[in-house]
């Protein structure tokens, strides 16, 4: 594997927020910055990283709250992708007010991202998989060479997401776990927005709302 994945913990939603390193080059992306994101600022300048991109799966607060702060860590600020069926929640502020948070996003993405774009990555190539459900715009980032899936809030281990938020549609969630993801080889890790990675192969056999 050409790529290094590092997981932080972060936020008051407890999500998993990537780094994502070309090991070869030192360049990297940020997955959902959620808030308190600020701190990889740190690593990257400890290991000498080149921050290139943010992308973000979906618009829910917690996914993107620690974004302005870190694209306005740059001149000019890091670029930041999403689909833009989500740039409706985004202005809304992620669904924060009806949590109780108070939260500057700041712009839209400057990138918009697209059903079957390639974001190549280092040697790595990355497809854009729109699988609505959770929210209208929700993409996941799948790259075959890898062997990998970063899958927001689609999919968790032995459970999905949820789909009872302004947007949320749990036939079109299920139907994008089946269609976009199931297709795919069972050895594939999912790497979600909230608690441990799995595999494809598991969740097929094992989670429970799939059966």
């Amino acid at each position: 594997m050409s790529l290094q994945i590092k997981p932080y913990i972060l936020g008051p939603l407890q999500n998993n927020t990537y780094l994502v390193i070309d090991k070869p080059s030192g360049d990297s992306i940020i997955i959902d910055p959620a808030i308190g994101s600020h701190i990889i600022l740190e690593d990257l300048k400890k290991n000498g990283l080149t921050l290139k991109q943010i992308w973000i799966t979906h618009a829910h607060f917690d996914h993107i709250g620690g974004v302005e702060k870190l694209s306005s860590a740059f001149f000019p600020s890091i670029p930041t992708a999403m689909h833009p069926n989500d740039n409706p929640l985004w202005e809304e502020g992620g669904g924060a007010k009806e949590l109780g948070f108070g939260l500057n996003l700041g712009p839209l993405p400057s990138q918009s991202l697209s059903d079957h774009q390639i974001l190549n990555f280092g040697s790595s190539q990355f497809e854009i998989l729109l699988t609505p459900g959770h929210t209208p715009g929700h993409v996941v980032f799948y790259s075959a060479n890898e062997g990998l899936i970063f899958c927001g809030d689609l999919l968790f281990r032995h459970s999905i997401g949820r789909t009872d938020f302004k947007g949320g549609n749990y036939e079109q969630l299920i139907a994008s776990i089946k269609n976009c993801i199931f297709t795919l080889p069972d050895g594939t890790r999912l790497l979600s927005g909230h608690g441990p990675e799995t595999t494809i192969g598991e969740e097929k056999r094992e989670n429970p709302f799939l059966k």
